[in-house]
């Protein structure tokens, strides 16, 4: 038995700068903009969200601009099989998470737990 949710909406981002990513959702979405530190500030930085609300991460990409979803569980191993039944493929796999894509041709992650309350929420889907 594993256990995964929603965890974040990842805006993936071609660009030059992160700033430029970063200084257009804060103000887009009137939400604090947390930089990464120093080691990933030029890769990676998030909008504040409530605790109870997925993370809204910001990433630099060499792809084109896109939204993608993480799914964080308990066990990445159970959910990437779970999610292969369903018609799901694995497109490459990294040693902290996979990437997929759903049979809709949409790219998506299965993380480790990313939330503070994944452990007690009660919004979290257990599955055999």
């Amino acid at each position: 038995m594993h256990k995964s949710r929603l965890a974040a909406l990842v805006l993936d981002s071609k660009v030059d700068d992160i700033e430029q990513a970063n200084r257009f959702w804060e103000q887009a979405l009137g939400a604090q903009c947390v930089r990464s530190d120093k080691e990933w500030s030029t890769r990676y930085s998030h909008l504040e969200t409530p605790d109870d609300q997925p993370q809204i991460l910001i990433q630099k990409t060499t792809h084109e601009s896109r939204v993608h979803l993480d799914i964080e569980t308990d066990d990445i191993d159970s959910e990437v099989k779970r999610l292969t039944e369903i018609g799901a493929i694995v497109i490459e796999t990294f040693a902290r998470w996979v990437v997929m894509q759903a049979p809709t041709g949409h790219r998506f992650c299965v993380v480790n737990p990313q939330r503070k309350d994944f452990d007690t929420a009660e919004n979290v889907n257990t599955w055999q």
